[in-house]
């Protein structure tokens, strides 16, 4: 019998499968640097630093006291409705001088739900302040995750997450993701492809009812998929010739998940609003951010003019002195240093998983990865039951009996991810990619995936 969560629902997942203890619940307790400990002592490498969260991992805990404490002796609570506290101004002050926008102002939310329900928010009060209030649609893409709160979820292209809510809150068209396996364009040809879509999507709707264009500037939902060279500034140029905004979802890829404070200034484009959360307080506290660039601030300036949103706990001056030693460690730590010097070597070792025949495509930057899975030669795709077995079933205990937490995934493909805690050092980074390689292998052998190692990689990485 495993561990009965009791009263406990558990997010995302299916709780019958663990009531009275029927399955193996993993009860963590206890963490050291990138390791987390469960209730019969058992180590794991976060290889997800838990869901993209835990950048710094689990060895800070004192430091993030320290400050917690003397905050709440100071004072435990403020809001930010007409009042502020100094943790939250001087934390804004911090994300603006960081920021890929010019002059950016933050709004601070408690996740990151939350973060892309305000962008929206903010978005339309700006259209409107510009005397465009038919500026009521987005344009999102395939299989992009951003969030399940009503609005978020309208944006987010998962269907089975939207289907039982009924209308979407927001009208948002989706386009192709830049998922670039099992397609033999040229990179260029790819890029200019997607781009054409994306353009011919506005003229369908309008270019005069489209308010902003949300997108990752690495997708996680469909596993890690990086844009092809060109394709923010494409974004870019589109979004100003048809006088949209841009907005770049770095709920996942900003707070140095690939190796920038965000990780649009990896592709050299500035935004016009992000959105932020997981790593903003290295999951020490709940906390989310909208940066929002000093154009699109510039009408809630005005004389009479009200921000039309407010969360009770954003910006709460806990949460946000949490956020502030969280960056002075990623300086002090020299975290952002750590992941692009360890990178190429991150990026070596997961190539060598193309040798297994499970695996079709490796893709990723960073410290933010994905295999995607196959089950023959010719890249053939799971169907639904083979899905179930590999991915719900096999691999995940094949991962904790090899000591990981990683991520199998089939939002869009068939995905096995990880993300390890940005301090990892180069041996920590071969533990994880070692026993993916175990994991996968037996994963093959289970489902039958293949037909022999391949003698050359299907692609590079």
């Amino acid at each position: 019998m495993g561990v009965d969560p009791g009263s406990l629902l558990l997010h995302f997942t299916r709780n019958g499968d663990y009531a009275g203890g029927a399955g193996d619940l993993l009860v963590l307790e206890r963490g050291e640097g990138p390791y987390v400990f469960d209730t019969k002592g058992r180590r794991y490498i976060d290889g997800l630093s838990s869901l993209f969260c835990c950048q710094l991992g689990y060895s800070y805990g004192a430091e993030f006291a320290a400050v917690a404490g003397a905050q709440l002796e100071r004072l435990a609570f403020n809001t930010n409705w007409a009042t502020a506290h100094p943790p939250a101004i001087e934390l804004a002050a911090q994300l603006s001088a960081r920021a890929p926008m010019e002059g950016a102002k933050a709004f601070f939310t408690s996740g990151g739900s939350e973060s892309v329900e305000a962008a929206w928010k903010i978005a339309r009060q700006f259209h409107i302040a510009n005397g465009e209030p038919r500026r009521t649609r987005a344009i999102a893409r395939d299989v992009a995750y951003h969030g399940v709160t009503l609005g978020a979820l309208a944006l987010t292209g998962v269907d089975r997450f939207k289907e039982p809510f009924g209308p979407p809150a927001i009208p948002t068209r989706h386009v192709a993701n830049t998922n670039s396996f099992r397609d033999e364009r040229t990179e260029a040809e790819a890029c200019a492809t997607l781009l054409a879509e994306l353009e011919q999507t506005i003229v369908d709707e309008g270019p005069e009812t489209v308010a902003m264009i949300i997108a990752e500037p690495v997708q996680n939902a469909g596993g890690c998929l990086v844009p092809p060279e060109g394709y923010w500034k494409g974004l870019r140029e589109l979004a100003d010739r048809h006088g949209i905004l841009l907005v770049a979802d770095e709920v996942i890829t900003g707070m140095g998940r690939l190796g920038e404070w965000f990780g649009l200034q990896r592709y050299g484009v500035a935004a016009d609003i992000v959105t932020i959360a997981k790593g903003l307080t290295s999951a020490h506290a709940p906390m989310g951010a909208v940066l929002v660039s000093e154009r699109v601030a510039a009408p809630l300036y005005g004389d009479g003019v009200a921000l039309l949103h407010g969360i009770t706990f954003g910006g709460h001056p806990l949460a946000a002195v949490i956020a502030l030693r969280n960056l002075e460690l990623f300086e002090s730590e020299r975290v952002l240093e750590n992941v692009r010097e360890l990178e190429p070597h991150l990026r070596e070792r997961m190539a060598e998983l193309l040798d297994l025949p499970i695996v079709g495509d490796v893709r990723g930057a960073g410290f933010f990865w994905a295999t995607e899975l196959v089950k023959d030669d010719d890249n053939g795709r799971f169907d639904a039951d083979e899905r179930e077995r590999l991915l719900r079933g096999f691999i995940p205990k094949r991962l904790l009996e090899a000591g990981l937490i990683a991520r199998a995934d089939d939002r869009g493909d068939s995905v096995v991810q990880i993300a390890p805690p940005l301090i990892c050092d180069r041996a920590q980074l071969d533990e994880v990619v070692d026993a993916l390689a175990a994991t996968l292998e037996d994963a093959g052998k289970f489902i039958g995936a293949g037909q022999a190692v391949r003698s050359t990689p299907t692609r590079s990485v």
